[in-house]
């Protein structure tokens, strides 16, 4: 994977940029060009896609058409490091006091790194004590194979990231290029993955011939409104 390297913003960028990251926490998405515009005075929406375009070319954020509100805080500048070092700059001006939430993860391309930028849908503000550990992220669940525990399509999963897993917790794991949740089971040299719905016959992995990966660990779940 590439490391983008930030360069640093004018005083309006960061303006900018702090508000997109305030939005992101109060809301759980990012403003339009409208709300930038009206928010900082504009006379149209086209300078807050000016102000936007410089940001994306400095590396801050990554626009993309076809997307609700297509904003996207690259994961360097979220974390506010610059190739492992800490960036003073953006600390102080925007991540010392912003907190955008955890991000939640949508569809994971084939072969893609589950964490990339480009996979966060949003950022959602949670109470870190409804999960039965502290959560990296959230999952947005596809499918019916989980259902008799309780998990079903569109629920948010809390993921804590971790590349072990104990038998019979649910996992996020990666089976090749693939992607997938289920219940983990290791038996030597093999791995179960369970589905808890009986339409769905258990993948089983073999460590010596498959790549396999534990991404994470399930340590609770949120229910979205239809």
């Amino acid at each position: 994977m590439s490391i983008i390297e930030l360069k640093p913003l004018t005083k309006r960028q960061q303006e900018i940029f702090d508000f997109i990251l305030e939005c992101m926490a109060a809301n759980g998405a990012p403003p339009t060009r409208v709300e930038i515009a009206e928010h900082f005075g504009f006379r149209s929406p086209n300078a807050a896609e000016d102000h936007l375009k410089a940001l994306h070319k400095k590396g801050h954020i990554e626009l993309r058409s076809g997307t609700s509100r297509g904003i996207f805080i690259c994961e360097e500048a979220r974390s506010g490091t610059i190739l492992g070092i800490e960036n003073p700059e953006f600390s102080s001006a925007a991540g010392a006091n912003i907190d955008p939430g955890i991000a939640v993860i949508g569809d994971v391309a084939a072969g893609a790194p589950i964490f990339a930028s480009q996979h966060v849908q949003q950022y959602v503000k949670v109470d870190q004590s409804l999960f039965s550990d502290s959560a990296d992220f959230l999952l947005k669940v596809r499918g019916d194979s989980m259902i008799n525990v309780g998990i079903f399509e569109r629920d948010l999963l809390a993921i804590k990231k971790a590349d072990t897993a104990k038998d019979n917790e649910i996992v996020v794991a990666r089976i090749d290029d693939d992607v997938t949740v289920k219940r983990y089971q290791r038996h030597g040299a093999t791995v179960s993955l369970i589905a808890e719905n009986d339409d769905y016959d258990p993948i089983e992995v073999d460590l010596q011939t498959q790549s396999f990966a534990i991404e994470g660990v399930v340590v609770g779940l949120i229910r979205q409104g239809l």
